[in-house]
């Protein structure tokens, strides 16, 4: 095989794996599913038959479910996701969004989304909040209203409440489906053997049992 040849295929290769690391581009304007062919499921975001586009109207592309917060858990976290499962407007657009209400003192735990880079934006409040990026090195610092800051694709990133009122940060994301995994929960609460958490984490049997203990109850999910 010629070199160049090899670099056309390499060039081709790259192409193929940059399409495939983003929600495809849409084909038409919008894609609003037929609702006689089923609901989106958010899980699995399958993909159902558009209502013909005469039929879309000014609701469709309207959210006004985050005027207030969610339900708050015992972490006092509370969060609102929004993608085409509850907002089908946003089906094929290759973007969803959440708020995020912190009580003082509250965390929303370290986390990744492996679809999907993040743009935070402060809307009330004093957040701690940060990312960790590949070589472990922490880019962390307290946002005020109205700042921005951005959480790349596939790292871990936190945020915490340190002022002494509620906090509300919107976030917004390049997937429509940028999935979330908590890393507590991901690590104690998914069923990997003990011994291996032992081993890695230098605990005791009854360590990680406390620290299962802890988390799964509290639903960090």
């Amino acid at each position: 095989m010629s070199p160049k040849l090899i670099v056309l295929l390499a060039i081709f290769s790259l192409q193929c794996l940059l399409a495939l690391a983003s929600d495809p581009d849409p084909v038409q304007d919008f894609c609003i599913p037929n609702p006689k062919y089923g609901a989106i499921r958010p899980a699995r975001f399958t993909i159902l038959p558009c209502k013909n586009s005469s039929e879309a109207t000014t609701d469709d592309f309207v959210f006004s479910s985050m005027k207030s917060a969610g339900n708050f858990s015992e972490t006092g976290l509370a969060t609102i996701p929004v993608n085409p499962a509850n907002f089908p407007g946003l089906n094929t657009l290759g973007m969803s969004f959440v708020r995020a209400d912190l009580k003082a003192g509250a965390i929303n735990p370290p986390h990744f989304h492996p679809r999907a880079t993040e743009i935070t934006h402060v809307v009330q409040g004093s957040v701690y909040s940060g990312f960790v990026d590949s070589s472990n090195r922490v880019f962390a610092r307290v946002l005020e209203q109205g700042d921005v800051m951005i959480f790349p694709r596939g790292l871990a990133h936190f945020q915490m409440n340190v002022g002494d009122k509620p906090s509300t940060v919107f976030g917004s994301f390049n997937s429509q489906n940028p999935g979330s995994q908590k890393i507590p929960t991901a690590i104690f609460g998914s069923g990997i053997d003990d011994e291996l958490l032992e081993k890695a984490f230098g605990l005791s049997p009854k360590q990680i049992g406390m620290l299962k203990k802890g988390l799964i109850p509290k639903g960090l999910n």
